[in-house]
């Protein structure tokens, strides 16, 4: 008996790591992220909720798996992929990226796999993607003198990707820090600071790219004007959080389900208000609460209007959304498939 005829000989384009980086660089990866916020802004996009697996190594590093799904509508068409992405806090110690993971694209009409390529790139290209879009409609005018704080992965893609002239790194490793500041000093007017206070102080755009799970960073650092793109999610404290004049998500359901980063705590501890000034249900809120004020979306639909003065205090907290992996995914497939990138391989 022939088994499974329903499965005809098909194929499954893998785009390793080579193959994806070679790919970004035919994309303007701000422009692609740009447009995703825009549908995502104006509902164009299905998000659901990501599924996350938590354990210990062997070592006792925390790691933890993502699942992430996701779409985008343009008219009628579909465009459709779920990110994979893992990460164990104990991997650098080891020599190794904190991170790894594969984009999977769907065809909307059959629903088969039809490519798949390494996420760690694209996922941090994303990353500073957000951080750039973020900078442009939040930022201050003028060249942005910059704090990096955390000098890994995610900081490499956002020096690589950002128009910064002058930029302070730090690192609970001053080696890593010094590292960096060789491979982009050719580049960039870049120094190391000695600690994280005076990396932060008088900067114009802080950004943090840890892997702390508490706060250190307070309001008493930032000069007026500062943005903060809070990329890691925990390293900014409560009162920054309450104190800034405007607090920008890239999707608020995101943001008000995760319970374990800085903005979800607060949300459930009464501390912090949904866009609409109401609490968490069953939650009272305290004195002294404040909404999140709006997200990328509505700025880039002109549905807010943004930072008020110059002198106010921004912080971008986008908890990350696999519409904007997949739609970098979508445009990386367009251009493997014109210049045959990748792999072919045998379903």
């Amino acid at each position: 008996m022939t088994l499974f005829t329903e499965y005809p000989d098909t194929e499954l384009r893998y785009l390793p790591r080579a193959a994806v980086i070679e790919c970004c660089a035919e994309i303007d990866l701000p422009a692609v992220v740009e447009d995703a916020l825009v549908r995502h802004g104006s509902g164009q996009t299905i998000l659901p909720e990501e599924a996350y697996l938590g354990w210990r190594t062997s070592s006792g590093a925390a790691a933890r798996a993502l699942a992430m799904p996701g779409a985008l509508r343009d008219g009628d068409t579909l465009t459709l992929g779920l990110k994979t992405i893992n990460a164990s806090l104990g991997n650098p110690a080891l020599g190794l990226a904190r991170s790894q993971g594969l984009l999977m694209m769907f065809d909307p009409d059959i629903a088969w796999p039809r490519t798949i390529m390494e996420s760690a790139y694209l996922s941090a290209m994303r990353t500073a993607a957000v951080t750039a879009v973020s900078a442009r409609l939040l930022g201050r005018p003028g060249p942005s003198r910059a704090a990096v704080i955390g000098c890994g992965t995610l900081a490499k893609a956002h020096l690589a990707l950002l128009p910064v002239e002058n930029v302070v790194l730090y690192d609970l490793d001053p080696a890593r820090a010094r590292a960096l500041a060789d491979t982009v000093a050719d580049d960039l007017d870049v120094s190391v600071a000695g600690d994280a206070e005076s990396c932060v102080r008088d900067r114009d755009l802080v950004i943090t790219v840890t892997t702390v799970t508490e706060g250190w960073l307070p309001m008493s650092w930032l000069a007026p004007g500062t943005l903060v793109a809070h990329v890691s999610l925990d390293d900014v404290l409560p009162d920054v959080v309450t104190g800034a004049d405007l607090v920008v998500v890239d999707d608020w359901d995101l943001v008000s389900q995760d319970p374990r980063r800085l903005l979800g705590r607060m949300y459930r501890s009464g501390d912090l208000l949904a866009p609409d000034r109401s609490p968490r249900p069953g939650v009272t809120a305290r004195e002294g609460a404040r909404p999140v004020d709006t997200t990328l979306g509505a700025l880039l639909t002109g549905a807010h209007p943004g930072r008020a003065h110059p002198d106010d205090v921004v912080l971008s907290n986008p908890f990350g959304m696999s519409v904007l992996d997949i739609a970098l995914g979508r445009a990386v497939e367009d251009v493997a498939l014109r210049n045959d990138a990748g792999l072919r391989l045998p379903m």
